[in-house]
């Protein structure tokens, strides 16, 4: 075999080969795993970058309309696997790594995942590249290259414990650094005006470096690019002073700038660490906007026609600075008067809300904006006058209408309110679901919709079943397969035709044997990752996503107390066997999430050694979820909880993935819960507690958290047990104070008026959990309607309705 040449069309085996000599530098026949990943993610490289050369040239040449995604996250997970599917390599790597002795799936387990992201924004966005590359459309997203993402997450002594999550250390084959491509992006300082000329004396500056993600179609020779900005002191160190032998000062410059791309979200909780924040949300979207505006002035000669061949969309408030950004350069460097700049700017960006929470909403102290940001302070508050001046012709008079409109809020400190710039700014607002969308504009942004009412619209969020189903679960993907050809990668729709299949009895003894082998390897992973055992044939009742107090996990957790004190009660009962499995990340400041984390393991270390308890229940918390965490659980989840309060979770996507995989939702009308509902039908769900409207009703009529606590015994004895230290001796107060917000101090989120109800409903899920064939049919009814809810659809509807952004020609 001749490894001294790399072509595209040799065999894929010798392609394999010829990197492992030639690019990662080892024999052939010595290679280890680590080698073979990153031999087979070259191959993949090569194709993706023909690809990528491909795209953007035929966009030039076209002059092609184009999205640009702004996101603080884009969760992208492992890229081997996907991009080798989106390239049809797949069979080719699998026979080429057999001759080395390996799997494909042991060798893909090899790579990091990319610590680009968190929680569901950022995996939305990672979606959306993907449908958008998948439906050939010009398309950008831009954000940070993280060097240490969020964090890692270990559990030591119950505790979360955050460590660095260096994904970068052993570098990633799947960037391409764009020498070519730094901007500067300054900070600080002051303003002059002079002769109707504006000029903005910074006191720093950083080097922003781009990075390219090649993100492939599927069924397309089309890709999408992510291009990450890397912050570079433009002086790496005073070598002066380090020749004078005081090194930290000699870098204390470069490490000033370049913690702009360190870590995702640091902790706001501090002056210093609020300031960081802000930098890096400037730093992404400066670079981003210069880069965006150098590459439509290549190709057009000014840019009165930038709305028409740009769409900007903001993925939540983290890039809404970019609003005063485009202003600035617009009026400030390209000499535009602001009527002009401001009616082309307006006409350029879009919005996507993610929260109904007002305490949500992104704010920043004015003061922080104007020692970081002086000219955007200024050009905020001439949007706010003329925006305030545009609002009290509409309501002469009003002044509560106009305080409650203005960007700034002079409540206490004042504050720049992110959202209300976004939407001052923007021509289209979405939200993410259907009752999210109808609430957002009845609270948060109803005075804005009494004055712009077409200016807001719906999106209903969506996953991609490339990621979600083909890839994390390639056994119920072969069945799909069997059944409605492949297809269905690329027309979700086509899941209807499974309908057919619920009494087909080959088809669902398929099905479940599927699901067993996917149960049993979550179940072999539980085991490595806690060291708990637990049993393949009992219910899998999963809740992963972002450790926060309206997601309700503590619900959770008083349901499997409750459960725990029944069983003891009445052991010989014929309870159906449940593993209760929690994952997700707390916010490092975020205390009283933190204070839930070690619950659940204090709890789950009670019930796990009880011996009286057995297989019965168990509970497990899964340290570091990531995305390949989530492809290991999604297709062994047998119940999903979806029990945010009503009315605070804007969709979720969550719910979209774990039903896609034919787990059954256990959760309240809320977010796409309803449209899900509506897909499946009220037979294949369980719908429990308040609803949206009774949780306004009874928060105005007066809610009392004691009144349940006295009423219900059942939920009396799981507080006390909790509040009294039995899963604690060691600290037996360790957990009052969570109790007593509960009970004496306002419940917020609801728990205690919603356990009664969602008890009951656990029981009817394990009534028909008893009867398989029954649970099997619900399963496969799931998965049969979740056709909608693909991130393709939601990309097209994005395309045509908001970005008029179409493919562009082969």
């Amino acid at each position: 075999m001749n490894v001294s040449t790399t072509p595209l069309a040799a065999p894929l085996p010798d392609q394999i080969n010829a990197h492992l000599l030639h690019t990662i530098g080892v024999a052939p026949e010595h290679a280890s795993a680590s080698d073979l990943m990153q031999a087979t993610a070259q191959v993949a490289r090569a194709q993706l970058s023909r690809r990528w050369v491909f795209t953007q040239s035929q966009e030039k040449k076209q002059k092609a309309r184009r999205v640009v995604y702004l996101s603080m996250e884009f969760l992208m997970g492992r890229t081997l696997s996907n991009a080798l599917a989106a390239l049809n390599l797949t069979e080719g790597a699998a026979s080429g790594l057999a001759q080395h002795a390996q799997r494909l799936e042991d060798i893909a387990g090899h790579e990091t995942d990319a610590a680009l992201g968190n929680g569901g924004l950022g995996r939305l966005a990672a979606c959306f590249l993907d449908s958008m590359a998948t439906l050939g459309l010009p398309s950008f997203g831009y954000g940070i290259r993280y060097e240490y993402g969020m964090f890692a997450q270990e559990i030591q002594n119950g505790s979360q414990v955050e460590y660095p999550d260096s994904w970068l250390k052993d570098g990633t084959p799947w960037e391409f650094p764009r020498a070519d491509l730094t901007y500067t992006v300054r900070f600080g300082g002051s303003v002059a005006h002079l002769n109707g000329n504006v000029a903005w004396k910074h006191a720093g500056e950083v080097a922003a470096k781009a990075y390219d993600m090649v993100v492939p179609g599927h069924g397309t020779e089309k890709v999408s690019t992510l291009r990450l900005w890397k912050a570079v002191a433009p002086d790496h160190i005073d070598l002066g002073v380090f020749n004078a032998g005081d090194y930290a000062r000699a870098a204390s410059a470069k490490n000033e700038y370049e913690n702009i791309s360190w870590v995702l979200y640091p902790n706001d909780s501090t002056p210093a660490g609020r300031e960081l924040r802000l930098k890096q949300e400037y730093f992404f979207v400066a670079a981003s906007m210069q880069d965006l505006i150098h590459r439509h002035l290549t190709e057009h000669p000014s840019l009165d026609n930038l709305a028409e061949h740009v769409a900007i969309h903001l993925n939540d408030t983290h890039p809404a600075i970019g609003v005063a950004e485009l202003m600035r350069i617009l009026c400030d460097e390209h000499a535009f008067d602001w009527d002009r700049a401001w009616a082309l700017s307006g006409k350029t960006f879009s919005y996507t809300n993610h929260t109904l929470m007002p305490e949500a909403l992104e704010t920043w102290p004015l003061s922080l904006i104007q020692q970081v940001l002086p000219r955007h302070m200024e050009i905020i508050f001439r949007i706010n006058k003329e925006f305030l001046d545009l609002a009290a012709r509409f309501r002469p008079g009003d002044h509560d209408f106009l305080k409650r409109l203005s960007l700034i809020d002079e409540t206490g400190e004042r504050r720049v309110r992110m959202a209300h710039l976004s939407v001052v700014g923007s021509h289209l607002v979405n939200g993410v679901s259907a009752l999210h969308s109808e609430l957002l504009v009845h609270t948060i942004f109803a005075d804005f919709a009494s004055l712009w009412p077409n200016r807001f619209t719906n999106m209903t969020n969506g996953v991609t079943p490339r990621r979600w189903l083909a890839q994390a679960n390639p056994g119920l993907a072969a069945l799909l397969d069997e059944t409605l050809g492949k297809t269905w990668r690329l027309d979700l729709d086509q899941l209807k035709r499974l309908e057919s299949c619920q009494g087909d009895a080959a088809f669902t003894g398929q099905f479940m044997a599927i699901k067993r082998a996917n149960k049993v390897r979550l179940a072999d992973y539980i085991a490595q990752a806690t060291g708990v055992r637990v049993s393949p044939d009992s219910l899998f009742d999963v809740q992963v996503k972002r450790i926060h107090e309206y997601k309700r996990q503590l619900l959770n957790l008083l349901h499997v107390v409750s459960r725990y004190q029944a069983i003891l009660t009445n052991p010989q009962a014929p309870w159906v066997p449940r593993t209760v499995i929690f994952a997700g990340k707390a916010a490092s400041s975020y205390q009283v999430a933190k204070l839930i984390i070690r619950l659940i393991h204090d709890v789950g270390l009670t019930i796990n050694n009880d011996p009286r308890i057995g297989d019965k229940l168990k509970l497990v918390f899964l340290p570091n979820y990531g995305v390949s965490v989530a492809e290991v659980i999604m297709p062994g989840a047998d119940l999903s909880e979806q029990i945010s309060t009503a009315g605070t979770e804007a969709s979720g996507t969550g719910n979209m993935k774990l039903a896609l995989n034919g787990a059954l939702t256990i959760g309240t009308d809320d977010g796409a819960n309803i449209e899900i509902r509506q897909q499946v039908g009220d037979d294949n769900i369980f719908i429990v507690g308040l609803k949206t409207h009774e949780v306004r009703q009874l928060r105005l009529e007066g809610y009392h958290p004691l009144q349940h606590y006295q009423d219900n015994p059942a939920l009396k004895a799981v507080l006390d047990a909790i509040g009294d230290g039995q899963f604690s001796p060691d600290e037996p107060e360790r957990y009052r104070a969570l109790v007593n917000s509960l009970v004496w101090g306002g419940d917020h989120y609801l728990l205690l008026a919603d356990f009664a109800s969602y008890v009951a409903t656990q029981a009817k899920v394990d009534e028909l959990y008893s009867r398989p064939d029954a649970w099997c049919r619900c399963a496969i009814r799931n998965v049969a309607g979740m056709g909608v809810f693909s991130s393709d659809r939601t990309i097209g509807e994005y395309a045509r309705d908001i970005w008029h952004v179409a493919p562009t020609p082969d």
